[in-house]
């Protein structure tokens, strides 16, 4: 009996069939592994070039922690995608219903690379859970159950769904 161990890998361009996010916030650079259904890992490198050490803060970067929470949680959005077999179009929209337990660590520097870990805990009508962390170096910078809902932009936008940036425009 043999297995099909073969190891589910993603680059920069492949992680783009799956997020609709694109530079300055797409904040995952690469997969390193995926169980379908189950779990994912994946990793942010951490640069110095990024906009937001500009002011967060000029005597001391440290990456803004809903930035980590963010790439965990398309992290958790390229799992999902890739369980349901479906690549997003330009009107799927990844919407936060709640974020839980969020614990902060450790800060986040440049030079650091973040190694996301996000697990299914469920999915029922629509609403996914992930239980995520974050470390760096094997040391964990930051934790927290992620809920999130895919919905196509028309029809969270008819709802008067609110995007997970907490902004009001549809």
């Amino acid at each position: 009996m043999t297995t099909d161990t073969k190891k589910i890998t993603l680059d920069i361009n492949g992680i783009k069939e799956y997020l609709p996010h694109r530079y300055p916030l797409l904040l995952v650079d690469r997969v390193l592994d995926v169980e379908l259904g189950k779990r994912i890992t994946a990793i942010k490198n951490v640069t110095v070039n990024e906009e937001f050490f500009n002011g967060h803060f000029p005597h001391k970067p440290v990456m803004p922690g809903v930035l980590m929470i963010e790439a965990l949680a398309q992290t958790a959005a390229i799992l999902s995608f890739m369980t349901m077999n479906v690549k997003p179009d330009e009107n799927s929209v990844v919407y936060f219903v709640g974020i839980d337990n969020a614990r902060f660590k450790r800060p986040v520097e440049p030079g650091d690379q973040l190694v996301m870990e996000v697990e299914i805990l469920r999915q029922a009508r629509g609403i996914w859970k992930y239980k995520a962390t974050a470390s760096v170096d094997g040391k964990v910078a930051v934790e927290g159950d992620l809920m999130c809902t895919i919905r196509g932009a028309a029809e969270a936008t008819m709802k008067g769904a609110a995007p997970a940036d907490g902004s009001t425009e549809g």
